[in-house]
C-alpha cells in the first residue's frame, strides 16, 4: 500500500490510499480510500508508516508529548484492598459513599486536613489518581465535611458489620484505651486528664478500641478527656451485648482498666461475660504476705497457677520473666540515683549560709514535686534536723519490691478446660496488638493527632475515619508481609512467658534486607512510596486529530510482586 497524489486539473490534487500487486507480469493498482480530507500531517504520518518508518524522530517535534503525570500505583493498591474488604458494602449506596471512601484511602496514602485533601482530589490540582478512580474530582472541603458527618451517622451499622466479620460467640475481644491531644479549647470533649502523649498543657480526648484476638480493629468509642479508663468499660460491654448481640465473650483488658471494682460491679453480674486481666502491684504484695504466692515456685518453672479467697471462682496465673526482672532492677537503680540528686539539691538548700530553706511545709512541697512524678518517694526516708535535711534509702522497702521484679499475675474467670494457663498468658499478651494500633494511629502514618475539630460529632467522626483507615492498612500489612520486615510465621514459644523470638526467615530478611527471591525488603510506608512511582501519564499526540490517552508506567519486579500479593493487575 502507498499514498498517491493525483493531479485534479484546477482543483487540489486528490490524495488516495492505493494498493499495488503484480499479476501476469503486469503491475496492477486499485484505490482503497480517498483520504483527501485528512489533515496534511496525518497524511504524512500514514505515508511514513507505510514506508516502515515508525520512529518518532521522523518528526522533529516528537510524535507526542506528556502533558501530565500523576502517581497511581499506591492508589491502585489501596483501592484494591478496599475492594477485597468490601468496604463499600459497609456503607449505604448514597452519593456520600464515594467521598467517604476517598477520605479513608487518602488517610492511608497521605493524611492531611480536609482542605488539603480536597485539593489533592480535585482534577486541576490532583496529587494522585484517587479522585479520578473514585469519581470525586469536583469535591471541595465543605463536601468532605458533609461526608464526615454522614459517616458518623453510619457508625453503628459499620461496627456491627465488622463485628459479624471478626467476632463470634465465645470469641476473645481485646480492649484498650489511649488519649490524644487537642489544639484549641472549644470542643466539649476536650478536657484535661492523664496525658499518654506527655502533653499536659493541652486538653485531650480519650478513645477506646475493640479488636479481635489478632488485633484487627472492630469498633472505637470516644470519651471526654478526663474520663478514667475503668469508666469506659460499661459502654463497651453494652456495645458487645446489645449492638453486636454477643452472648458469650472473653474480654481482655489491662490491670488499669479491669479493676476489682469494674469486675465486681460490671463484669461479674453479666452472664456469659468472662475476662482476663492482671493484678496490681499492691494485690501481688498481698498474695506474698498471705503466703499464697511462694517465690520458690519459680526455682523450676516460670509459670504457676494458684488460687486465693479474695478472687472466688477465678484462677490466678503467676509468671516470672527473668529479662523483665533485670530491666526493672536496672530502671529502678537509675531512677533512685536520679532521685538522690534531686534530694541532694534540696538538702543543699537547707544548709546554705544565706536564707536557708527551713520551713517543713516548703521542704515537703519541694520533695513531693521532685519525686512525685517518678513515684520514688516511697523508697526514701528523710528528716529535718538543725544541721539541715538528711535522707537515706529505705533498703527494706526496696528489697521487698525487688523480690517481685519480673513477676506478674494474671486473673481470669475462664475454666482451665476452656483455656489453660499457657494460653491465658498468650491471650493477655495479645493486648500488644491494640497498643500497636494506637502507635500507628497517633504517628505520622495516620495522624489522628493533633485534633483541630471544634464539634464533638466531628471529633468522633475523625476518630472513626482514622480507625477505618487503620483497618485497611492492617489487612494490607498482612497481605504484603513477604515484602516487609514482618515475621510471617513466628515460631511457637516453648514458654509463653519467655520473650517472643523471630523466625529464621524473619531474621534473614532483617539481616540481608532481601527476600529469598532477592527483592528489597522495606517498611510498609516505604513500599507505598515505591508503588507511587507507578505513574499514569496523559499522552497528547502531536496530531491533534488523535485523542489524548493514558499510559501507566511498567511496574518493576518488586512492584509487580507487591501488586500480585494484593491480587491486583494494572
Amino acid at each position: 500500500m502507498y499514498v498517491a497524489r493525483v493531479p485534479n486539473r484546477n482543483s487540489p490534487p486528490a490524495v488516495l490510499l492505493r494498493e499495488a500487486w503484480r499479476e501476469g507480469g503486469k503491475v496492477k493498482n486499485r484505490t482503497l480510500a480517498n483520504i483527501s480530507h485528512w489533515p496534511p500531517e496525518q497524511i504524512e504520518a500514514l505515508r511514513q508508516v507505510l514506508k516502515g518508518n515508525t520512529k518518532p524522530a521522523a518528526n522533529p517535534q516528537g510524535a507526542f508529548e506528556i502533558v501530565r503525570s500523576r502517581p497511581h500505583g499506591h492508589v491502585a493498591a489501596v483501592l484494591a484492598m478496599m475492594r477485597q474488604l468490601k468496604l463499600d458494602q459497609l456503607l449505604p449506596d448514597e452519593p456520600q459513599r464515594a467521598r467517604v471512601l476517598a477520605l479513608i484511602a487518602q488517610r492511608v496514602l497521605q493524611p492531611a486536613s480536609k482542605l488539603a485533601t480536597a485539593r489533592a482530589l480535585r482534577r486541576e490540582t490532583a496529587h494522585s489518581t484517587l479522585g479520578e478512580e473514585l469519581g470525586v474530582e469536583t469535591v471541595d472541603e465543605d463536601n468532605l465535611y458533609e461526608a464526615l458527618d454522614w459517616l458518623l451517622s453510619q457508625q453503628p451499622e459499620i461496627e456491627a458489620a465488622l463485628a459479624r466479620r471478626h467476632l463470634g460467640e465465645g470469641t476473645l475481644v481485646l480492649y484498650d484505651v489511649s488519649s490524644t491531644y487537642f489544639e484549641g479549647h472549644c470542643c466539649p470533649l476536650a478536657r484535661y486528664g492523664h496525658s499518654r502523649d506527655e502533653r499536659r498543657g493541652n486538653p485531650q480526648i480519650v478513645f477506646g478500641v475493640l479488636a479481635d484476638s489478632e488485633g484487627c480493629p472492630v469498633a472505637v468509642e470516644v470519651f471526654a478527656g478526663n474520663t478514667a479508663a475503668p469508666k469506659t468499660v460499661a459502654t463497651q460491654i453494652a456495645k458487645l451485648r446489645e449492638r453486636f448481640e454477643l452472648k458469650e465473650v472473653v474480654l481482655v483488658g489491662d490491670r488499669g482498666m479491669l479493676t476489682q471494682a469494674r469486675i465486681e460491679q460490671e463484669l461479674r453480674p453479666v452472664a456469659g461475660l468472662e475476662w482476663i486481666t492482671a493484678l496490681r502491684s499492691g494485690q501481688i504484695q498481698k498474695l506474698v504476705s498471705d503466703g499464697a504466692l511462694q517465690l520458690s515456685l519459680f526455682d523450676q518453672t516460670d509459670l504457676a497457677e494458684i488460687t486465693h479467697p479474695d478472687y472466688p471462682g477465678e484462677r490466678l496465673v503467676v509468671c516470672r520473666n527473668p529479662l523483665l526482672a533485670e530491666e526493672r532492677a536496672r530502671k529502678r537503680e537509675d531512677m533512685l540515683a536520679a532521685a538522690e540528686k534531686k534530694l541532694e539539691a534540696i538538702a543543699a538548700a537547707t544548709r546554705r549560709p544565706q536564707r536557708p530553706l527551713r520551713e517543713p511545709e516548703r521542704i515537703n512541697y519541694r520533695i513531693g514535686a521532685a519525686l512525685g512524678p517518678t513515684k520514688m518517694g516511697k523508697y526514701f526516708q528523710w528528716q529535718l534536723t538543725a544541721a539541715g535535711l538528711s535522707f537515706q534509702r529505705d533498703t527494706e522497702r526496696i528489697a521487698r519490691d525487688a523480690a517481685l521484679d519480673g513477676i506478674y499475675v494474671l486473673r481470669t474467670s475462664l475454666k482451665p478446660e476452656r483455656l489453660d494457663a499457657a494460653e491465658t498468658v498468650r491471650s493477655y499478651k495479645r493486648l500488644a496488638q491494640v497498643e500497636r494500633a494506637f502507635r500507628v494511629l497517633k504517628s505520622l502514618k495516620l495522624e489522628i493527632r493533633p485534633i483541630h475539630h471544634r464539634l464533638a460529632s466531628r471529633v468522633r467522626a475523625h476518630v472513626l475515619l482514622c480507625l477505618l483507615a487503620y483497618y485497611v492498612e492492617w489487612h494490607m500489612r498482612r497481605a504484603l508481609a513477604p515484602l516487609l520486615f514482618t515475621d510471617e510465621q513466628p515460631p511457637q514459644q516453648n514458654s509463653p512467658v519467655a520473650p517472643a523470638q523471630r523466625s529464621a526467615s524473619a531474621q534473614a530478611k532483617a539481616r540481608t534486607k532481601r527476600t529469598p527471591a532477592g527483592l528489597t525488603v522495606q517498611s510498609f510506608h516505604d513500599l507505598l512510596q515505591d508503588l507511587a512511582t507507578i505513574v499514569k501519564n496523559r499522552i497528547q499526540p502531536v496530531l491533534k486529530s488523535i485523542a489524548p490517552f493514558d499510559i501507566v508506567t511498567r511496574p518493576t519486579p518488586l512492584q509487580q510482586h507487591a501488586l500480585q500479593l494484593l491480587g491486583l493487575t494494572l
